[in-house]
C-alpha cells in the first residue's frame, strides 16, 4: 500500500484528507510533587497515625510533641480538594477506588479524617459546591453529579475551581 497524504496536496482518490488532529497522548502525573503543593496534597497518614486516637493526639498536640494538619476555609479546602485529587486520582463510583484514587466526595472525607478542614467548613465548602452545580443547570448531589458517565477529571476540577472562587469573594 502506498503512503497516503494529507492535505491540500493529498491525492483525492477515493481518500479523504484528515481533518482533525489526532487525541494529545494522556499526561502521567509528575513524578515528584512541585514542593509548593506540597501543602496542599498532604500524605496519608502513616499507620502510626492511624492507630493514635484523635483525644491522645491533641494531648500531644498540646504537650507539643504532635503538630495537627491547620483546618482550612472552605476556599482553600475546595482549592485542596482538587490538589488531592490531582495527586492521588480521581475516580467515580468510590469514594475511595481500591487503587487509591478518590471522588470528590472521597477527598472531602480524606481531608477531613486527617484534620485539614473541620465538619462546619468542609460543610460550608459542600454548599459552595452545590451553589455552582446549581448555576450550571445541575439539580443533582455533587457525589451524584461526579458519578455521572459524561464528566471527565478537567471538568470536575473546573466545578470545584469556580465553588473555590466563590467561596473567596464570599470571604470563605
Amino acid at each position: 500500500m502506498a503512503p497516503t497524504t494529507t492535505g491540500p496536496a493529498a491525492p483525492k482518490a477515493g481518500r479523504f484528507p484528515r481533518t482533525t488532529t489526532p487525541p494529545a497522548p494522556a499526561l502521567a502525573p509528575p513524578a515528584v510533587i512541585p514542593p509548593a503543593l506540597e501543602i496542599w496534597a498532604p500524605d496519608p497518614p502513616t499507620w502510626g497515625q492511624r492507630l493514635i486516637p484523635k483525644g491522645i493526639r491533641s494531648t500531644m498536640a498540646d504537650l507539643g510533641l504532635w503538630q495537627e494538619p491547620r483546618p482550612l476555609k472552605p476556599s482553600f479546602h475546595l482549592a485542596q480538594v482538587i490538589e488531592v485529587l490531582t495527586r492521588y486520582g480521581w475516580c467515580q463510583s468510590f469514594d475511595f477506588s481500591p487503587t487509591g484514587r478518590m471522588c470528590i466526595r472521597g477527598a472531602q472525607t480524606f481531608l477531613e479524617s486527617t484534620g485539614h478542614v473541620t465538619t462546619i467548613d468542609r460543610g460550608k465548602a459542600v454548599n459552595y459546591l452545590q451553589s455552582q452545580l446549581a448555576r450550571q443547570g445541575v439539580n443533582m448531589r455533587f457525589w451524584e453529579w461526579n458519578d455521572l458517565s459524561s464528566n471527565t477529571f478537567r471538568g470536575v476540577e473546573a466545578t470545584i475551581s469556580a465553588a473555590s472562587d466563590m467561596a473567596r469573594k464570599n470571604g470563605d
